[in-house]
């Protein structure tokens, strides 16, 4: 029994040592293959890892070579134009040393003509020693002259003989004085204009609205034509309907009004709204928008030549001129043509360029005003700046540009000269516009002057002035009799062909309020 129980125990042990050396060769066996596993992507991953490393760096150098190339690329574009702004300097070194040749072969041409010159005085010198002695042997010969006589006589001889000679030399060296400075001042003056570039725009005295359809014009015109009448009236502006399609024309001298007008127009097209009270508050409107765009260019052209300190009265003048011309050039472009003329020529002559821009800027401010007060524009502008706290330099610039007063400053010159070149370039101005509208004006301040006038305007080109009357002061006789003097004033003061209109209106407005 015992022995039964011991050979099962054996073969017990020994099936379990089988069993337990067959599940540990199985475990061995899943753990190699584990194992092979990890190993396989392991090497997968390093792989892997590899070709992705190599990619990268691939690209990193391929940025690198890129980001080396543009840098080469943009150094040898900086290193050419270095290069090139060498070569010009040298180039212009060259040019003033050749100049400076020329000038050293002058001076010592000039040196040599004055050696010739003292050889020439040397040799009078003493023709006028031997003249000296000749005649004091003569003056001993005659006997009745003292010596202080005659030592007298002999100084007048010498002065008179020597003053002759220094007439003869002075106006010869005045002669190469003027020679040059004329070529100097043809060299300045052509480098600032060819430095200078404007384009030359010619303002006309009218200005064209496109509508947006054939209704509109009676609209415009209103019943009984009130609505044209009440524009009319409003700006002082003459509003052409003609047979152009879709067009209305407004004309008039007067630039300021005729951009209220235009404006004013633009708008009530837009707005639809179209009657003699709307006309009016939409023309107010645009009136306070240009006062304001006024200052807004005349702080633009201030700030254009980064000026300080320009007083903001003097900004609005500025503003002002933009809307002015001067025989069709526009008085602030003129102004900035000076300026920078002025700037160029104070370069060449090594002077303060930002004082010569300001007087050139500032030359012409008197036109913004010149039309309600009395006087040259140069002296009124003068008057302006000196009470706005301008530089004394720049207040007599301004006065003497037109030569009311004499320059005190080189300064005076340029803006003088400046003034010039601008006014007389090609295309610049035309004289027979500023005619017409100076005959314009004149025919309003003829107008304007008689007592009961409120507001005169010179219409279809002259051939019309329309007067609106104080309705109060003014009846229907005295209206007539207004018409009969300003057209017999117009006949003696004013010459003209055909005939002008003079259209007095009296219009009486009573307004009440419903409370």
């Amino acid at each position: 029994m015992v022995l039964i129980m011991f050979i099962s125990g054996l073969v017990l042990g020994s099936a379990l040592i089988v069993f337990y050396y067959k599940i540990k060769r199985e475990n061995l066996f899943k753990l190699k293959q584990e194992a092979q596993k990890i190993i396989f992507e392991a090497k997968d991953f390093a792989e892997r890892e590899k070709r992705d490393a190599l990619v990268n760096l691939k690209k990193e150098i391929y940025k690198r070579r890129s980001d080396f190339d543009l840098e080469l690329r943009h150094e040898r574009m900086e290193s050419e134009k270095l290069e090139h702004k060498l070569q010009k300097r040298e180039d212009m070194i060259e040019q003033r040393e050749v100049l400076l040749d020329d000038l050293r072969k002058e001076l010592q041409q000039k040196e040599r003509d004055l050696m010739r010159r003292l050889d020439a005085l040397s040799l009078d010198e003493v023709k006028i020693k031997k003249l000296y002695n000749d005649l004091v042997v003569k003056l001993e010969k005659v006997g009745g002259m003292s010596q202080d006589e005659a030592r007298k006589v002999l100084m007048e001889a010498i002065e008179k003989e020597v003053k002759l000679e220094k007439q003869k030399w002075i106006a010869k060296v005045d002669e190469e004085t003027n020679i040059v400075a004329k070529d100097k001042a043809t060299e300045i003056l052509t480098t600032a204009m060819q430095r200078v570039l404007s384009d030359q725009v010619t303002l006309h005295s009218s200005s064209v609205i496109n509508l947006p359809s054939e209704d509109m014009k009676g609209r415009i015109i209103g019943k009984e034509g009130r609505n044209i009448k009440a524009l009319e009236m409003a700006t002082g502006m003459e509003f052409v309907i003609g047979d152009t399609p879709e067009v209305i024309t407004i004309s008039g001298f007067n630039p300021i009004r005729r951009e209220v007008a235009k404006r004013a127009l633009n708008k009530l097209i837009q707005d639809g709204r179209i009657n003699p009270t709307r006309i009016e508050e939409v023309v107010e409107q645009c009136q306070a928008e240009i006062d304001q765009n006024i200052e807004e260019v005349g702080r633009q052209a201030v700030l254009e030549f980064n000026f300080r300190g320009v007083h903001p009265e003097i900004v609005k003048l500025l503003g002002a001129l933009h809307f002015r011309t001067s025989y069709t050039q526009n008085n602030l472009i003129h102004c900035k043509e000076v300026a920078y003329f002025a700037r160029m020529v104070a370069a060449e002559l090594g002077l303060d360029q930002e004082l010569a821009a300001r007087c050139g800027l500032l030359h012409d401010i008197g036109k913004a005003v010149s039309a309600e007060v009395e006087g040259p524009h140069a002296t009124i502008g003068a008057d302006l700046a000196k009470k706005y706290g301008e530089d004394p330099i720049v207040v007599n610039a301004i006065a003497s540009h037109h030569d009311e007063v004499p320059a005190k400053s080189i300064y005076g010159l340029i803006t003088h000269i400046a003034d010039a070149i601008s006014a007389s370039r090609p295309g610049a101005r035309r004289e027979t516009l500023t005619t017409y509208i100076k005959r314009l004006e004149v025919l309003e301040d003829i107008a304007t002057s008689f007592d009961g006038v409120k507001k005169a305007y010179a219409l279809q080109a002259g051939r019309e002035i329309r007067i609106i009357v104080d309705e109060v002061t003014m009846d229907d006789e005295k209206s007539m009799m207004l018409a009969r003097d300003i057209a017999k004033r117009v006949e003696e003061e004013v010459n003209f062909p055909g005939q002008i209109k003079i259209n007095v209106i009296r219009e009486k407005r009573i307004i009440e309020y419903a409370k």
